[in-house]
């Protein structure tokens, strides 16, 4: 289809904006090209407005797509072929999809303090004895790596302290000779703990406060914040050319 003068400008503002171009937002185009045009200014306000690299923009739609709560494949491929072109090696980018498989433990966070209230609730408390030599080390060194310890971790020491050095360990995997700093870390974990698909109020809490703790620019953080909601306009990934097709065979 022949575009409008007005629509081929709305492509290029968008490509300018966005950096790509894809069947979805040419689908978009045609039916409603103000919907475009609202979304090119909605989506692109955080990139121009806040202060993250572009590197790190892509970075974090990497995790938010590869998450096991959202697994946007197309996107995935997307930004991990940008993130690369950015100077992104394959260690980071790693680091980041393992940063990705820690949030599965969203759910046994959430389980074990529930656990920990309902065996309380029994006249059944998890027990409080002073800390063997191997917790106390899994103690101190998770507190020397995060600066925080939540509820979980006090009941899941005290119930499987082994597993819980493991949680450590997974939640501090990096090459070591290629790892991001701990900003870009902080950050990608505020949004996939921020994320809609995967949203984790208290991890999302520490993180933020470990943020702030770092002296991570406020403004950083809130791109960051904005940048999940990103992930809605995936109803339009899907379902456009959709649309596309059953109005083209109709």
């Amino acid at each position: 289809m022949a575009l409008t003068p007005v629509q081929e400008a709305l492509k290029q503002a968008y490509i300018k904006a966005r950096g790509y171009w894809v069947d979805w937002t040419e689908g978009i185009l045609r039916f409603s090209p103000g919907f475009l045009d609202l979304y090119a200014r909605y989506g692109g306000h955080p990139a121009a407005a806040g202060p993250l690299s572009p590197l790190m923009c892509e970075l974090i739609y990497v995790a938010l797509d590869a998450s096991s709560t959202h697994l946007f494949e197309s996107g995935l491929v997307l930004h991990m072929r940008y993130a690369m072109r950015h100077g992104a090696t394959a260690a980071q980018v790693m680091e980041v999809l393992a940063m990705a498989t820690a949030q599965g433990l969203g759910g046994t966070r959430v389980g074990i303090d529930i656990l920990a209230e309902e065996l309380a609730a029994a006249g059944k408390p998890v027990a409080q004895p002073a800390l063997t030599e191997a917790q106390a080390a899994v103690k101190s060194r998770w507190l020397e790596r995060f600066g925080a310890w939540p509820r979980y971790a006090e009941t899941l020491l005290q119930l499987d302290a082994a597993y819980l050095d493991l949680v450590l360990e997974l939640h501090a995997y990096a090459d070591p000779q290629d790892r991001l700093s701990e900003t870009d870390r902080t950050l990608i974990g505020i949004a996939l703990d921020a994320c809609f698909t995967g949203l984790n109020p208290d991890a999302l809490r520490e993180r933020i406060r470990r943020a702030i703790a770092l002296g991570i620019d406020t403004r950083a953080i809130l791109q960051t914040l904005q940048m999940t909601a990103h992930l809605g306009v995936h109803a339009c990934a899907l379902g456009v050319p959709a649309l596309m097709k059953i109005v083209d065979e109709g």
